[in-house]
C-alpha cells in the first residue's frame, strides 16, 4: 500500500482580509498575498498528496480564512488555528460552538516568539487554556524558537501528559553555526515525552540562505531521527517562507536527500505516515 505524502506544515496569507502583525515591508518576497493557487502546481511537483495548513497570525481572522480555504481545497487535510489561550473559558466557547464542528481543524498554536515574556507559554492561564485543548485530544503545535523556548516543552509535556505537543521547525537550531551543544541537549529532552512530536521543516531558513544543502541539514535530521525515531517526526515545507532561503522543489529535494541512509518504512513515516496518523487527516 503506497504511504500518502503530507507537507506537514504550510501557509497562506492574504493581505486584503487578515492582519498579520508580524508581516512587514522589510520581509521583501514575503511581503504579499500567497494562496491555494500558487502553491497547488509545486505540491503536484513534489508529489505531496495533503498539506497541513497553519496559523499566521494570532487571530480568528486568520483562522477563519484557512478553514474557509480547506473548504475549498481538498488537498488541504487538516488545519492548525489560533485561539486565545490564556483565556480558558473563550477557548473552550470557540472550540465547542465553532471550530470543533468543522472536519479539518485539528488544533492550535500561537506566536510565542512575538511574546515578550519567553516564558509566556508556561505561565498558570496559558497552561488552563492548553487544558482545553488535551480534553478534546486537540493538537497545540510549539512555535520553540531555540534557545528561548524548546526548554519549555519538557514542562508542558509533564503539565499536560495527553496533549500532543508538535515542535515545530525542529525549534530552529544553529545549522548555520554549525553547532548543536545545547540545542541537541534541550531537543533529547523533549524526545522522552511520548506525547511530543516535532517537524523536519524551517531547516533552510536557519542555515545559510545562499549557500545550504542536504548536507547542512542531515546531521541535524538524523540527530532528530535519534531521538525520536520516525514514528515521532513529520516533514514540512514551511512554504512560503521558505523562499528566503530557495524555494518549494530545492527544500523537497534536499530534505529527500538528508534522509538517505534511512530504512523505506522510516522514509514513509516521516513523509507522511506519521502525520496522517497524528492529524487523523480523513476522519
Amino acid at each position: 500500500m503506497t504511504v500518502k505524502k503530507v507537507d506537514t506544515h504550510q501557509h497562506f496569507w492574504n493581505l486584503d482580509i487578515v492582519e498579520y502583525s508580524w508581516l512587514v515591508p522589510e520581509y521583501g518576497p514575503l511581503y504579499r498575498t500567497f494562496g491555494p493557487q500558487e502553491l497547488e502546481p509545486q505540491l503536484k511537483e513534489a508529489g505531496i498528496d495533503l498539506t497541513v495548513l497553519v496559523q499566521s497570525a494570532n487571530s480568528y481572522d486568520d483562522t477563519n480564512y484557512m478553514l474557509m480555504q480547506a473548504d475549498r481545497f481538498d488537498w488541504i487535510g487538516a488545519v492548525i488555528g489560533w485561539l486565545p489561550l490564556w483565556n480558558p473559558r473563550e477557548v473552550a466557547r470557540m472550540l465547542d460552538n465553532k471550530y470543533m464542528k468543522h472536519p479539518k481543524f485539528r488544533g492550535m498554536r500561537h506566536l510565542i516568539h512575538e511574546e515578550q515574556d519567553p516564558d509566556w507559554v508556561v505561565w498558570p492561564m496559558v497552561v488552563e487554556g492548553l487544558k482545553q485543548l488535551q480534553e478534546r485530544k486537540l493538537i497545540f503545535e510549539v512555535v520553540a524558537v531555540y534557545p528561548n523556548h524548546l526548554k519549555h516543552v519538557p514542562t508542558l509535556a509533564e503539565k499536560l501528559p495527553d496533549l500532543t505537543l508538535i515542535i515545530d521547525h525542529l525549534a530552529k537550531p544553529p545549522i548555520k553555526d554549525k553547532v548543536m551543544d545545547a540545542w541537541a541537549d534541550q531537543l533529547a529532552a523533549a524526545a522522552r515525552y511520548p506525547n511530543v512530536y516535532a517537524k523536519i521543516s524551517g531547516l533552510n531558513t536557519a542555515a545559510d540562505w545562499t549557500t545550504w544543502s542536504a548536507s547542512d541539514l542531515k546531521p541535524y535530521i538524523d540527530f532528530a531521527i535519534e531521538q525520536f525515531g520516525a514514528d515521532r517526526l513529520m516533514f514540512g515545507s514551511d512554504w512560503p517562507v521558505c523562499i528566503l532561503a530557495g524555494d518549494y522543489r530545492k527544500v523537497w529535494l534536499e530534505t529527500n536527500k538528508a534522509l538517505s541512509g534511512c530504512s523505506a518504512a522510516e522514509i514513509d513515516a516521516i513523509l507522511g505516515g506519521t502525520a496522517m496518523k497524528v492529524y487523523r487527516i480523513g476522519e
